[in-house]
């Protein structure tokens, strides 16, 4: 059972890694200062991806200004970070992340984990800053392979009066192609360290038991896994169902907006999953309640917080000077402004051709004097504005520090690549490339081809292809043939994002001028130190599917995407909208405000007489999905997720949108389902509370598995899902079933 919060003072005691201490060393124990007593709630503010954004209005000094006041409050406080803090932009790659860690000590932070790109330096860098991080990393399944030990203690345990809690730390095995496979190789290629793999879920659990038998009474996950399908199957929503006693999972990677989301536990138990976004689009609050012991989740933005800290200020300005007439000297100018990211933060970089990706690609083949130049979707991290072009704003764009490389690779290698390139759309890949000297065309109807080993790294192709109509220099390409093909090595020497087809191919030019120097070189003596107007549109090298839809409404949603017809069905019924005036985003994670709503006008949004904020604390009466909400309620269709809260925000889970489904149609008089019954492989991960909505929805067609044999119960319901499951209610002329 869990305690509840004591209201005597205790001191913080810590048991686990502090101070970069490696697992295998004892581990000191440590006494936090006692300014003045704390009885109040146990609050965990929490951040992930911030990618070294430290020159915004928004962000550490906030953080530490909203410590303050919690502690003021009466308050335990404790500072977490998912990982991804210190590569991302110039202030990382120019101190290989020292000078993150100097912020993230002078802010506090009392427990922080590994993402990828903590590795971005190579491991030996990170061993470092782990001894200069004053609280030290966290993580059960690093993994030396050695003494199939982690490498870092695999959690913290803090005490708050007379609860205890515990963090237990988790990486993603994407890290291995998410960084470079040789960083964690020796130099026959052997592996020297893992991130778990098949055994993660035995590494956490063995984490969470120790923790529980050290004494503690909550734990939570502090993760780097993600939710977006490229991840799969390390996702947090993917590891959750198959954890006992965990209570939260603050995660990271997938840069995925979470305030609050349920996900059941392989005992049943509702786990908390919570994320912030990336580069400190908000930062995170976990409360554990001193008189109820419920947590909650919600998430802190600029619009909420403006209070910053006068001592974090000052460090950030000590450091800012550092770098100011390096960082602010103008090195050319751009004509238009080059772009890889949408204004809401879509990484278009990673899905499609974009103006950015052009120019960069450009600049690899010609600076390299090759007849093909290739460029990741993950080393593009920044626009350019139009205007004057400062070091900075090259170093973001290209703040890995990668090195030019030239290599003769055949053209059977190249298509291979660029089906590699292409395996996840229409999902995010950090490995979707921008080429220069190259053009081809993708058909994501067909089923990507691509074979991977159990680390991520390519192994070959097999069956139908999606790329097709592959010209090098406007000639069909030569699988038999030599070309030249200019990139960096990290994909064409060290695997990086799996792509090993060209590791040990002939090398012409073999680390040279690092990645922004590449792209400064290339604008200020190719182009004459000005962008031209010629790059103000991606240049038509890549197509990626059939024409937009034909009625032009959306331009990510083509007639070849398996729910176009739903899209356009829902839409014009008038039962959902585009998220803008030309996107309707299918792949996003609908919200339960969402689905409610489109119930509500498949009904023809009857009147209601009952204020929303009289039902549900959580929603105000001037919202959109108000009226909605109430109706739904009022039906019996959906209900809070709490007494008082509806969560109209939160991410719906897909068990969830099969019981509000169930719901509606037993409302308009389908029968109850008295015996739950379904033939899936993950049927233990389905709560027993949507076990007949399951049974329903699946038995009627409303709903199938995410595979022919899984469900997928607790992953995120897209909108593109919301609009086919409700084409299924209704018939295509828009008139209720």
């Amino acid at each position: 059972m869990k305690k509840l919060l004591s209201v005597f003072l205790a001191l913080v005691m810590v048991f686990a890694l502090c101070g970069g201490v490696l697992a295998d060393e004892t581990a000191p124990e440590e006494t936090a200062p006692a300014a003045e007593a704390q009885d109040g709630d146990i609050v965990v503010l929490y951040t992930n991806d911030v990618h070294c954004a430290i020159d915004g209005d928004f962000g550490y000094s906030n953080v530490a200004a909203y410590e303050d006041d919690m502690l003021a409050e009466g308050n335990y406080v404790t500072l977490v970070d998912a990982g991804d803090a210190i590569q991302g932009a110039a202030y990382g790659s120019m101190s290989q992340g020292e000078d993150i860690i100097g912020i993230m000590n002078a802010v506090g932070y009392d427990v922080a984990t590994l993402g990828n790109h903590e590795f971005d330096y190579k491991v030996n860098r990170i061993m470092e800053l782990a001894g200069k991080l004053d609280c030290g990393y966290v993580s059960a399944n690093f993994i030396d392979l050695t003494d199939n030990e982690p490498v870092f203690d695999a959690y913290k345990l803090i005490s708050y009066g007379d609860v205890d809690v515990a963090y237990v730390g988790i990486s993603t095995p994407d890290t291995y192609t998410k960084t470079t496979p040789a960083y964690f190789q020796d130099a026959e290629g052997n592996y020297l360290y893992s991130f778990g793999d098949e055994e993660l879920v035995d590494y956490v659990q063995a984490a969470i038991d120790e923790a529980v038998a050290a004494g503690a009474d909550y734990v939570i996950a502090v993760g780097h896994l993600g939710i977006d399908p490229e991840s799969a199957p390390y996702r947090s929503t993917d590891v959750i169902p198959q954890l006992s006693g965990l209570d939260a999972f603050i995660d990271g990677h997938s840069h995925s907006v979470i305030a609050s989301q349920v996900v059941e536990g392989a005992d049943g138990e509702d786990v908390i999953l919570t994320s912030t976004g990336t580069a400190f689009a908000n930062f995170g609050k976990l409360t554990i309640d001193a008189e109820t012991g419920e947590i909650t989740t919600e998430l802190i933005s600029s619009e909420d917080y403006t209070k910053t800290a006068a001592d974090v200020d000052a460090y950030l300005a000590d450091l800012f000077a550092k770098y100011e007439e390096i960082f602010n000297e103008v090195v050319a100018k751009s004509s238009i402004t080059l772009t890889g990211y949408a204004e809401d933060g879509t990484r278009l970089v990673r899905t499609e051709e974009t103006n950015i990706g052009d120019l960069c690609a450009d600049a690899y083949r010609v600076i390299g004097d090759a007849d093909i130049g290739l460029v990741n979707g993950g080393g593009i991290r920044a626009d350019i504005a139009a205007g004057d072009i400062t070091y900075q704003n090259i170093i973001n764009v290209h703040p890995f520090n990668n090195k030019l490389c030239v290599v003769e690779a055949t053209g059977q290698q190249v298509i291979d690549a660029l089906e590699m390139a292409v395996m996840a759309l229409p999902s995010e890949s950090g490995g979707f490339l921008h080429v220069s000297g190259l053009s081809f065309s993708v058909d994501t109807s067909v089923e990507s081809p691509v074979v991977l080993d159990d680390v991520g790294n390519f192994v070959e192709v097999d069956g139908a292809r999606r790329v097709s109509d592959v010209k090098v220099a406007g000639e069909a390409i030569d699988p038999e043939a030599t070309y030249t093909v200019a990139s960096h090595n990290y994909m064409l020497k060290d695997g990086g994002d799996g792509f090993t087809m060209f590791m040990g191919d002939k090398v012409l030019v073999d680390e040279t001028m690092a990645d922004n120097e590449v792209l400064i070189t290339y604008i200020t003596e190719t182009l004459g130190g000005v962008v031209p107007e010629t790059y103000a549109e991606p240049q038509g090298r890549i197509v990626i599917d059939a024409e937009p839809v034909e009625t032009g409404v959306f331009t990510d949603v083509s007639a070849a995407d398996w729910f176009y017809e739903a899209v356009m069905n829902v839409y014009e019924s008038g039962l959902m909208n585009g998220t803008g005036e030309t996107t309707f985003e299918p792949n996003t994670a609908m919200n339960r405000a969402m689905l409610v709503t489109m119930l509500y006008r498949l009904e023809g949004s009857p009147e209601v007489e009952t204020a929303v904020s009289t039902v549900f604390t959580d929603c105000a009466d001037a919202e959109w999905y108000a009226d909605a909400v109430v109706w739904a309620a009022e039906n019996n269709i959906v209900s809070g997720r709490s007494e008082t809260e509806f969560a109209p925000t939160a991410t719906m889970t897909r068990q969830e949108m099969a019981v509000i489904l169930y719901n509606y149609s037993v409302f308009k008089g389908a029968a109850a389902v008295e015996e739950p019954a379904y033939d899936y492989a993950d049927a233990d991960a389905i709560a027993e509370w949507a076990a007949a909505a399951v049974t329903y929805c699946t038995d009627t067609g409303l709903m199938t598995g995410v595979t022919d044999t899984e469900f997928g119960p607790a992953g995120s319901a897209t909108r593109a899902m919301g609009a086919t499951v409700l084409t299924r209610l209704v018939p295509a002329e828009g008139e209720a079933a």
